[in-house]
């Protein structure tokens, strides 16, 4: 499930490039969805299925081409409906491609978040095979996280007596509870009995279903008509639109589990306790506790300097950042924006994403370098009907077929190779050469070459918006 926006965690994520697919966490500067892909080395898994926002497919499909996952089926959302109707879509989406000759009855469903960061994955591999026999014996499982401290940003599952399936052994749910404070989680550790709530779960499609078909059956209703014409578009499978957005918005463990529990002499909803380092880095506070420290408890990415500094989060995108006898800040540079908070105020920094909403920035939807299914650009400068960008090209890309009504456009290769259609001219450009494309002009921009195109654009007009752009043609289907 890839479908969060990760606010807490601005400015690094922003709603349309969200944590999810930032690389925050780890040594080999994977994504976080990268990452929860590659945790799955452990397991014999068919090719993954990733739930995904309509705005964030081409960044999905690139970043599970890059670690190899070229058949994963990415289902896109037109509009977020919380975890319930994500997992049902991707539960009617397995059914749909089960082999019925598999020794199990139908497809069983690991269920992850693509934001959650993992230090042990071999033990994660390990507990979920464990758990395995009682997925398929029609349990639905949660994995509880065994809590180190009475942390008051999670959830907590509450276990009851034991549930066995063969040698495998879990514990029924006794109850969810929300988000606790300091002194009852205390109480929670105390008595041994708590887990923290991962969000991640393992169950057969059929089982999930079948549950939600009769505690929720309206959103069973809507996912099941969503999904039952899918089409595909490129890499994509795209669900009824309209079906989608009459669904009910809700989570799984309020659709499901917590129906399951209260159920008399229902033993379905199941735990197993799992310790393998995790996290769900929902905020800086988080994020600093998982990075690596120097001996003053310091987390630094990017330049830094620091005298006299503790048990700080400082990360920089593109300048210097020196630190002088502070203690406890998070300081996040980034090309556009600079967020200092005090480390325990950290999570409030929602209410900054509220203000840059309530005011239409656009910092609150994008960061300075933008990616699109062909390159990238940068906007490295701007002012009065001006602006100036530095756009990449991948090989083979090309940029759509297009005109603007209210800007120019003077385009300067700085490396690389460049095809341009400026209206009914086709010209080749290389390293040094320009071309200059009128207002109202049709043209397009292609990378022929084995290598990245690298050029400078330089906008004048009346109007610089994105949206002032009407395309033709679209490799990408977005005419």
């Amino acid at each position: 499930m890839a479908g969060g926006s990760g606010t807490r965690l601005w400015p690094l994520s922003r709603k349309k490039y969200p944590k999810q697919f930032l690389a925050l966490t780890g040594d080999d500067k994977s994504t976080m969805l990268q990452q929860t892909i590659k945790r799955l080395d452990g397991l014999n898994t068919l090719p993954i299925s990733l739930i995904c926002n309509d705005d964030h497919r081409f960044i999905a499909a690139e970043q599970c081409r890059q670690i190899g996952q070229t058949q994963a089926s990415i289902i896109l959302e037109p509009v977020g409906r919380n975890t319930a109707p994500a997992i049902a879509l991707a539960a009617f989406n397995a059914m749909a491609k089960f082999n019925p000759q598999a020794q199990q009855d139908d497809a069983l469903l690991l269920v992850l978040a693509a934001d959650h960061d993992m230090k042990d994955s071999a033990e994660f591999c390990k507990v979920v095979k464990h758990a395995c026999p009682l997925a398929l014996d029609n349990k639905l499982v949660t994995f509880g996280i065994v809590p180190k401290t009475p942390e008051t940003g999670y959830g907590y599952i509450q276990q009851g007596e034991e549930v066995r399936v063969g040698a495998s052994t879990g514990r029924k749910v006794a109850k969810f509870v929300e988000k606790p404070d300091l002194e009852t989680a205390q109480t929670y550790l105390d008595s041994g009995d708590f887990f923290w709530n991962s969000g991640m779960f393992l169950f057969k499609a059929s089982t999930y279903l079948n549950e939600l078909e009769k505690h929720q059956p309206d959103i069973y209703n809507a996912c099941k008509l969503a999904i039952s014409k899918p089409t595909q578009d490129l890499d994509f499978v795209r669900i009824d639109a309209d079906a989608f957005k009459a669904c009910p918005d809700d989570s799984i463990d309020y659709a499901v589990m917590e129906p399951l529990c209260n159920a008399e002499g229902s033993s379905n909803a199941v735990v197993v306790p799992l310790d393998a380092g995790w996290s769900d880095v929902g905020g800086f506070a988080a994020l600093w506790d998982v990075k690596q420290k120097d001996d003053n408890h310091n987390a630094f990415e990017g330049e830094v300097l620091a005298t006299d500094t503790h048990n700080c989060l400082v990360m920089s995108e593109d300048k210097l950042v020196a630190t002088v006898g502070v203690d406890n800040l998070v300081i996040i540079n980034t090309k556009d924006s600079v967020l200092v908070a005090h480390k325990d105020k950290a999570q409030e920094v929602k209410a900054i994403v509220e203000q840059l909403k309530a005011q239409n920035r656009p910092e609150v939807d994008l960061h300075r370098e933008v990616y699109r299914p062909w390159g990238s650009y940068d906007s490295i400068d701007n002012g009065e009907r001006y602006q100036v960008k530095r756009i990449s090209v991948k090989p083979g890309a090309k940029l759509s077929v297009q005109m603007h009504h209210h800007r120019a456009e003077h385009w300067i290769v700085v490396s690389g190779t460049a095809l341009v259609t400026n209206g009914d001219k086709e010209i080749m450009l290389t390293e040094n050469q320009s071309t200059y494309i009128p207002v109202g002009v049709v043209h397009a921009l292609k990378n022929p070459g084995v290598l990245p195109l690298e050029l400078i654009e330089v906008q004048s007009g009346s109007y610089l918006g994105e949206d002032d752009i009407v395309r033709f043609e679209d490799l990408y289907g977005r005419v």
